[in-house]
């Protein structure tokens, strides 16, 4: 049996943007959607430490060193440029597999959302 296990995390990251005419998505610096383990087109769920909002979307690659993080579409709704927001991936794995994992984090300078 697979499981859905939590995969990656990029933590606290400030949203730069929150484009409401755009197909969807959220658009993230490609430098951390490496660093954290995670690809363009990729499922995510954003957790809005503003408001409380979740939202899942799928990941659109931005200009590296730009910090972007831009919710794009309908999920422009939940979000407004300046709120915190935590950026989750998950995997699907078997049990064993899963007990072993070890999900890649990683802390982005709040303020500019770029690698320290």
């Amino acid at each position: 049996m697979l499981i859905q296990v939590f995969k990656s995390k990029i933590h606290r990251v400030t949203v730069t943007g929150a484009e409401l005419n755009y197909i969807g998505s959220i658009t993230i610096d490609m430098d951390l959607v490496d660093a954290a383990g995670m690809i363009v087109g990729e499922r995510v769920q954003i957790v809005n430490i503003d408001n409380g909002e979740r939202l899942e979307t799928y990941i659109i690659g931005g200009k590296r060193g730009s910090g972007d993080i831009i919710l794009n579409g309908p999920a422009a709704r939940k979000v407004q440029k300046g709120d915190k927001v935590i950026i989750i991936g998950y995997g699907l794995m078997n049990e064993e597999e899963a007990k072993n994992f070890q999900p890649k984090i990683i802390f982005p300078n709040e303020k500019t959302n770029l690698l320290k």
